[in-house]
């Protein structure tokens, strides 16, 4: 790009940075000196391929969404906590929030994830193990007791019940008083990695997707600040993938959405807003840098070549990250705080929009509360005293960066161009009944084509730190330590025992005519085609437990089982 393009895009620039509205801060290094919002080429100065990396805020947003960075607002603080029942974890979401957390995610416990009620014989030993146990509505509204579900953005890590469970949400927000069309927050609802890479899935791939079509058109008609759909990279990096491999498939998954909501008629620019992502920030710090830099990137490219999208906004790639759950090992535990400190440096140095800190115990149990408020005070740390807010994507023009950013994109494309060929193998004559990328991820499930690739990254990573190519602290190299035990949090199987206690007082005081009209009713929808939602809005309503919702629909769609592989 010749310097009088540059120029013109730094004039474009600055006149939006101007327009923004800016945060109170001190925006100066340690020493007092202040800093420019952003750095780019000297003025005069050419640069080559400088299009591809332009200016924060404006397309295709390689160097971030707002040409403002941190300066405007700062990534939100999004800690990830669920265990026991919900009065407990109601405490800890407390915690969070009076000690400076911007926003909520919620952990859900196995059974919860699997849509089976806690009284369950299958759910035996894991209520309330490894997340939160929630069978109602009723739960939910004790879950967020005393938390103004207006005033704050909640997230819900959950796929195959997704939609269920965000209906519970909804009428816990009703009985709070508060109207649903004001809610913020994300919730997963991705059902293409639980195929790809986290196993947790209650149907076919096609009954999925019928019900999350059904939850990106109500949401968009009525809960516009809502993102009902999070697409997550995180479980399919956490599964063994390299950096491109998450990022390819996360946003092949993100275009076959695009496609679903496509294929219901729904204007893009109405629903990709809603669309938001879901990162692993691993421990190769430069690399994961380059890997959300590329991320925007395309999916601004591909939305606005490929899918005709418009409004800007269609075009923003929002993400979340998490530090990287697999990186943290059980010898030398605080280890773990370094670990986490660099992968969340990498986030904010990408551009995350909000970020989870792992706690140090958290390859040992869930975390402690100490545990939990080191990872959120790392966060504050970095927000607060390093400097790294001051200015939009600080490492823009780095020769190194930009190669691996241009690099990973390169990766990327291969392997969408990959999906695209399976695509076209199970529909040779192009007429793919969602969209082409849809076709080839479904195939890519059908035959265990993902599942492969992920194994096989996974089997050359441990082969390399078996050999000791790869090297980590505390358990192939550096062994010796003064570390005694940690106290871990232990969850009671007391807890099991009330929350079944629990469920069937309630089951024995609800209206059972009325929870099986409204079953009735949702499964009539299923069948006539109509939009479920306000129907299971009814059911939930009715106190109808997320096991009855799921075990109708596993009754009327039937499950899945994943093909084998060797």
């Amino acid at each position: 790009m010749d310097a009088d393009a540059i120029e013109e895009g730094r004039r474009r620039w600055q006149a939006r940075y101007d327009k923004a509205r800016k945060r109170e801060a001190d925006f100066t290094t340690l020493s007092g000196d202040a800093v420019d919002p952003v750095y780019g080429p000297r003025p005069g100065d050419a640069y080559e391929g400088f299009e591809r990396i332009g200016w924060p805020g404006e397309y295709p947003y390689t160097r971030g969404l707002h040409a403002t960075g941190y300066r405007g607002r700062t990534w939100t603080i999004r800690q990830f906590a669920g265990f026991g029942n919900a009065e407990q974890t109601n405490e800890r979401y407390k915690m969070i929030l009076a000690a400076g957390g911007g926003g909520l995610s919620v952990a859900f416990d196995m059974p919860t994830l699997m849509g089976r009620d806690s009284d369950d014989p299958r759910s035996l030993g894991e209520v309330g193990h490894c997340g939160v146990a929630i069978d109602s509505a009723a739960d939910m509204e004790v879950l967020f007791k005393d938390i103004p579900l207006g005033d704050v953005t909640t997230s819900m890590t959950i796929s195959g019940p997704a939609v269920p469970a965000f209906c519970m949400y909804l009428v816990a927000a009703e009985r709070q008083g508060v109207d649903p069309a004001v809610l913020n927050g994300t919730l997963q609802t991705d059902i293409f990695k639980e195929y790809i890479a986290q196993k947790e899935w209650l149907f076919e791939p096609e009954p999925h997707l019928r019900l999350i079509g059904d939850l990106m058109e109500y949401c968009a008609k009525g809960i516009p600040a809502y993102k009902p759909l999070s697409v997550s990279g995180y479980h399919i990096r956490e599964a063994g993938a390299t950096a491109a491999q998450e990022l390819a498939y996360t946003l092949a998954d993100g275009f076959g959405y695009v496609e679903l909501g496509l294929s219901r008629g729904m204007d893009v620019d109405t629903f990709a807003p809603g669309l938001s992502f879901f990162f692993d920030a691993h421990l190769d710090f430069f690399e994961e840098i380059a890997k959300f830099r590329a991320a925007r990137r395309i999916w601004a490219r591909w939305m606005k070549e490929v899918y005709g999208a418009q409004n800007e906004k269609s075009m923003w790639l929002r993400f979340h990250t998490q530090t990287a759950g697999v990186s943290l090992t059980a010898q030398q535990p605080y280890n773990n705080v370094v670990r986490t400190a660099v992968e969340a440096l990498a986030a904010v140095l990408g551009g995350t929009n909000s970020l989870h800190t792992n706690a140090l115990d958290e390859t040992l149990a869930l975390p402690s509360e100490q545990a939990a408020e080191i990872a959120l005070r790392t966060q504050q740390v970095l927000m607060e005293e390093t400097g790294v807010a001051n200015v939009a994507d600080p490492l823009g023009g780095s020769w190194y960066v930009e190669q691996l950013t241009d690099r990973i994109e390169a990766d990327a494309e291969k392997i969408f161009d990959q999906i695209k060929e399976r695509g076209l193998r199970a529909h040779p004559d192009g007429k793919h009944p969602i969209g082409p990328i849809t076709s080839g991820i479904l195939r890519g499930i059908e035959d265990g084509w993902f599942t492969g690739e992920i194994a096989e990254s996974a089997f050359a990573y441990q082969r390399a730190l078996e050999k000791g190519d790869k090297r980590v602290v505390g358990v192939n190299v550096h062994h010796g330590s003064v570390t005694g035990d940690l106290e871990i949090l232990r969850v009671s199987h007391e807890v099991e025992r009330e929350q079944v206690r629990v469920l069937a007082d309630r089951k024995a005081r609800r209206d059972d005519a009325k929870v099986s009209a409204s079953l009735k009713a949702m499964l009539d929808a299923a069948r006539d085609g109509s939009n479920m939602i306000p129907a299971m809005l009814d059911a939930v309503r009715a106190e109808a437990t997320l096991g009855e919702i799921c075990n109708a629909l596993r009754d009327e769609w039937g499950t899945y089982t994943e093909p084998p592989g060797f």
